[in-house]
């Protein structure tokens, strides 16, 4: 069994004396796992690094199996995050997510897409937050636990729409929240799309989207662990404001 692709480097952890486990997200196999032989070596460290852009071939006996990478490094981002903090945070982020979030060996195309984009954009940290945010709604909808925000809800009107319900992700208006409205999440356009925000909104807008992944995602895949990455990110983002 064998294939190539091009791939993001995830995570990297010694396998025996010299070799190492590397984990990727791939265009057209999907988080995948494979060793390197020599991945531990003076040579092949600078390029096995999270967030490296690889090109891969696997091959193993059977398609089961954990098999052996080759690869070799298309892109480096290391001096996108090189002495940024909030940018190697951004980073780590990003790949927790994909590790914990996405199941083995499925092909996410347009979300590897996304990420391809977003992580070179890691340098510009005035434009990555908004974009970070944007992936993460990718991801949930990916998941099946897309916001949905055209509508209300209640009573269907596009119109005055005020808050957000937490159980559906729906979007719900002003007068179809009535006594419930304490219990909503307050409506935010950029989770619709909006380009134009206050720092505060951003705040929110996390908020609502580490609510649908803890309480959506984690529990409705049956997981134990929320990403800590994702939380440092974002509290490092409100100390930076």
């Amino acid at each position: 069994m064998e294939w190539r692709d091009q791939g993001i480097l995830l995570s990297v952890r010694g396998h025996g004396e010299s070799s190492a486990i590397i984990e990727v997200f791939t265009k057209t196999h999907g988080r995948h796992a494979g060793v390197v032989r020599g991945g531990q070596s003076r040579k092949m460290t600078p390029t096995l690094q999270p967030g490296a852009q690889l090109d891969l071939a696997w091959r193993a006996r059977l398609e089961d199996h954990l098999g052996i990478f080759q690869v070799e490094l298309l892109h480096s981002r290391n001096a996108l995050v090189m002495g940024n903090r909030q940018a190697l945070s951004g980073l780590n982020a990003v790949t927790s997510m994909v590790v914990t979030f996405l199941p083995e060996r499925e092909a996410y195309q347009a979300l590897y897409t996304a990420s391809e984009h977003l992580l070179d954009l890691l340098d510009d940290q005035v434009v990555w937050p908004l974009a970070y945010l944007k992936w993460e709604l990718a991801l949930l909808d990916v998941l099946g636990f897309g916001l949905d925000l055209t509508a209300c809800a209640v009573t269907g009107q596009t119109q005055d729409l005020a808050y957000i319900s937490p159980k559906s992700g729906r979007a719900v208006s002003r007068s179809g929240a009535g006594e419930w409205a304490d219990r909503l999440f307050p409506f935010v356009p950029l989770l619709s799309g909006a380009e134009e925000f206050v720092f505060d909104d951003l705040v929110t807008a996390f908020k609502i989207t580490g609510y649908f992944l803890e309480n959506h995602v984690v529990k409705g895949l049956g997981l134990k662990t929320f990403p800590a990455a994702r939380g440092r990110f974002i509290d490092g983002l409100s100390k930076k404001a």
